[in-house]
């Protein structure tokens, strides 16, 4: 079978990103054929040289279009536009496929796939990775009501085409299953992580880390990720100064980069304990994640991020860590359910702090928790089991 994937961003686990789709695409391709159109975005941003570009068996054709998070919208949107153009003129140029997989975000990759799957007359499945345009609209980057009703009508337009449609929640399912599309319809597939890069997190490999940082006797709490308008950063330096002026021993370390950079960087000088971390690869950053005591997952108050799939979710309970979660949607309810993290309000600061300060100071309850988080994803979070469910939507999608 020839599966030809839409997505406009490839990473390998050498790039700072989650690189979901490279562990994805390489169980495919051990029994499939596989061409992968996308762009060279990440390819100029690798941190090291340990793993292929591509996973083996992997066709790519890729598209010089330029991206940075930190874009204004017109710039963005252009972007998006280039490779859309890109992606329905090389596929209708590939050999045919069998079947199309089309991931967003954004959803004009979503789009170009539906065009090609429409003119070759071939089913097509369609990844949910955020719920566009729902979340740029929440941000207010799509200002007009003109635009909006466009993308909620392009929107709707795609789950009635596609074949079958992989939501990254049960959250993005519920509301998609909403939107009139038929529960046969949907298969929610997790962001997952991987665990076989998590078991390289080893106590000699975290031990060296906290030497070489200077984190020896100190207690870790742990950001990763973008520090971009969504993710309430704002509201974590707040508590993490507050943090610092009852409990000095404690460091809060922040990793990534993004538009709230400067804030944190600010933050950093003036206060000892904020720790500005720069991005790490993929395969390394599991380590960092086991050397915290726990970790913050944060967004803003906004019913649609609710719905999120955080990738460093599942990479923190992966290695045993428990996670801090802001948001009122399926992440509170899984970490309340199974015991493997907290619930603080996005947006208070103090609120945040108090908690932090409390479990800080229980070693045990911490314990527990991280041993709950890593069962939970070793039963739920595995990649290699998603990959096998995709592969199963896939070939179910064909028509013989």
């Amino acid at each position: 079978m020839h599966i030809a994937v839409f997505s406009q961003y490839h990473t390998n686990p050498d790039c700072p990103a989650t690189s979901r789709h490279y562990s994805l695409l390489a169980h495919l391709a051990k029994s499939h054929r596989v061409t992968l159109i996308t762009t060279r975005t990440w390819e100029a941003q690798r941190l090291t040289q340990q793993y292929p570009w591509l996973p083996e068996g992997v066709e790519m054709r890729a598209a010089e279009v330029p991206y940075q998070n930190t874009m204004g919208v017109s710039r963005r949107l252009l972007a998006f536009g280039q490779y859309a153009a890109y992606a329905v003129r090389e596929g209708l140029r590939l050999d045919r496929p069998d079947v199309i997989w089309g991931i967003s975000t954004p959803l004009t990759a979503a789009w170009a796939a539906a065009q090609v799957a429409r003119q070759r007359q071939i089913p097509w499945v369609f990844e949910v990775q955020d719920l566009w345009p729902s979340f740029p609209i929440a941000m207010g980057a799509v200002p007009t009501r003109w635009a909006q009703k466009r993308l909620f009508a392009l929107e709707k337009s795609l789950y009635r085409s596609a074949s079958h449609i992989l939501p990254l929640s049960p959250d993005m399912s519920r509301y998609i299953g909403n939107q009139g599309v038929a529960a046969s319809k949907i298969t929610t597939v997790l962001n997952g992580t991987d665990l076989d890069l998590a078991a390289q997190a080893t106590p000699a490999a975290v031990a060296e880390l906290r030497t070489e940082h200077g984190l020896v006797g100190r207690r870790v709490i742990l950001y990763a990720g973008t520090f971009g308008r969504a993710n309430d950063i704002p509201t974590l330096v707040a508590a993490a100064e507050q943090l610092a002026l009852v409990q000095p021993d404690i460091v809060w370390l922040f990793m990534g980069l993004g538009f709230h950079e400067p804030l944190v960087r600010a933050a950093a000088v003036r206060c000892p304990a904020i720790r500005l971390v720069p991005p790490q690869p993929r395969h390394a950053v599991f380590s960092w994640f086991r050397l915290a005591d726990i970790s913050v997952v944060s967004f803003l108050n906004l019913p649609v991020l609710d719905a999120n799939s955080p990738a460093k979710f599942y990479d923190s309970l992966a290695v045993g860590t428990p996670v801090v979660v802001t948001n009122q949607g399926w992440t509170k309810a899984l970490v309340e359910q199974y015991q493997c993290g907290w619930y603080t309000p996005a947006g208070d600061a103090a609120a945040l702090q108090t908690l932090l300060a409390d479990v800080l100071g229980k070693p045990d309850k911490l314990a527990e928790a991280g041993l709950n988080g890593k069962a939970v994803a070793a039963a739920q979070f595995d990649r290699q089991h998603i990959a096998q469910t995709i592969q199963q939507v896939m070939e179910s999608s064909v028509v013989v």
